[in-house]
């Protein structure tokens, strides 16, 4: 029976490169993806295309793709990664200057582009798609004049497509987070993609991949204390059949850990109806995946049913929402929380003095309640706390005087520990929008283009 090894490389933004760089030595992988775009990293990428046009994707690929591209060149091993974020063009840009200063250029890079829907907006609600708010059924027009970027959730065809064409190393936007995965299975083992019991089992193993090492031990719930060399943890690496059956490891001599239990926490990770795990290729029924330990460090997946893909597409809206200003100040003992609560009600009575307004306000006493808010339980006497205060306003310049309202208080104010009054840069905030759109409103307008690294983009 036929099958194919696939690799993670990276589950998120910041992630580190040694991971995939064990999966390339010794995972004996066809196939590397990484997955490191979230919402939020989104909102971040769209603040540094508002800095600079040229940027909008991960800052991280070309580090990624320095470290990596020798070995896998050298080991026929493919990369697919969702690094484009708002801007696959640039990301893709930046990895023929990487080839080129490796000396590859005749790496073939793949980018899929249409997920990107900014300029698209209004034609789109014309033509009968509402963008309400997926959550609160708000209307677009709330934030309309305020959004400065939208992306739609590409499923796996635009990947498959490149490496139809032969890519080396695939490059996309805001393609589904398991979708980067199902990309190499469709391609190598002829799923079709109305086989949904396949395609939802690649979903599934998708999905237990795309966190890199929270699948094989990390970020555990259950007795992490005992598992392994958390300081190389092993990321994950599935074999995936034919049959739509799997296995799921990691590199040998690595850290960390594959069990029932590993597997499990990350399969009901982020899922809101595990009988309708809703992806753009498929709808997963998580209820039927059936784990089973096979080997010390080897889970077998199997049992994964689905059902027709969704008629919609996510999509992301993103949309200026005003500015933070954030204030942090240190109180000790004896009488810590009480300095700190006095410091919230001057700042409060200075703040309305000053004339500012806070939209909303969070005030956090970190190491007490940061967690669990009113909820936590405030010890009588404890040893030290950190104060902060973040305020959302409508004006940047309201954002920046905030802050300043804190230095006075190291002398005026209750004792605090030196050195913890000082203003911190105020930041632009960007509020997020998801909303449904006809699949049919954005196929039609992805591409992919295939390269050469020396052509031109």
């Amino acid at each position: 029976m036929r099958s194919v090894r696939i690799g993670a490389g990276q589950g998120f933004y910041g992630d580190s490169v040694d991971g995939a760089l064990d999966v390339a030595r010794h995972g004996d992988v066809r196939y590397i993806c990484f997955d490191g775009l979230a919402e939020l990293t989104m909102a971040i990428l769209q603040r540094d295309r508002m800095r600079d046009s040229a940027l909008g994707y991960l800052r991280d690929l070309p580090a990624f793709m320095n470290a990596l591209l020798p070995l896998c060149r050298e080991r026929g091993i493919r990369l697919i990664t969702n690094a484009g974020g708002i801007n696959p063009a640039g990301a893709a840009a930046a990895v023929r200057e990487v080839a080129r200063r490796l000396g590859m250029d005749d790496l073939r890079i793949g980018v899929a582009l249409g997920d990107d829907i900014t300029t698209r907006i209004d034609e789109l609600r014309a033509a009968g798609a509402p963008l309400r708010h997926l959550d609160t059924g708000a209307d677009i027009d709330e934030v309309r004049q305020r959004v400065v970027f939208g992306v739609a959730y590409l499923g796996a065809r635009p990947l498959v497509e490149a490496l139809e064409q032969e890519a080396d190393v695939v490059v996309c936007g805001r393609v589904a987070d398991a979708s980067l995965f199902v990309a190499p299975m469709v391609h190598e083992l002829g799923w079709g993609w109305d086989d949904w019991d396949r395609l939802a089992a690649g979903v599934v193993l998708g999905h237990l991949m795309e966190c890199s090492g929270q699948a094989t031990g990390g970020n555990f719930s259950g007795d992490w204390w005992d598992v392994p060399e958390l300081d190389r943890i092993g990321y994950p690496v599935c074999e995936m059949r034919e049959d739509g059956t799997a296995r799921l490891s990691k590199p040998p001599g690595t850290g960390g850990r594959v069990s029932v239990d590993t597997v499990k926490e990350q399969l009901l990770y982020e899922v809101l109806d595990p009988r309708a795990y809703a992806n753009p290729d498929v709808i997963a029924d998580f209820t039927t995946v059936q784990l089973r330990q096979v080997d010390s460090e080897v889970v077998e997946v199997a049992g994964v049913g689905g059902r027709a893909r969704p008629d919609d597409l996510k999509a992301i809206l993103g949309y200026l929402d005003g500015y933070a200003g954030t204030i942090t100040i240190g109180y000790s003992w004896p009488d810590a929380m009480p300095k700190a609560r006095r410091a919230v009600e001057l700042i409060g009575r200075l703040a309305a003095r000053h004339g500012l307004r806070p939209l909303e306000q969070v005030v956090e006493h970190i190491g007490v309640d940061s967690v669990h808010g009113d909820a936590a339980p405030v010890p009588e006497d404890i040893n030290e706390v950190m104060l902060r205060i973040c305020a959302r306003f409508a004006t940047e310049a309201e954002a920046k005087q905030f802050p300043r309202l804190a230095p006075p208080l190291a002398l005026n104010g209750p004792p605090f520990i030196a050195g913890g009054v000082a203003p911190q840069q105020t930041r632009t905030l960007l509020g997020t929008w998801p909303a449904l759109l006809p699949r049919a409103m954005v196929e039609p307008g992805v591409e992919v283009h295939v390269d050469a690294a020396g052509a031109p983009a």
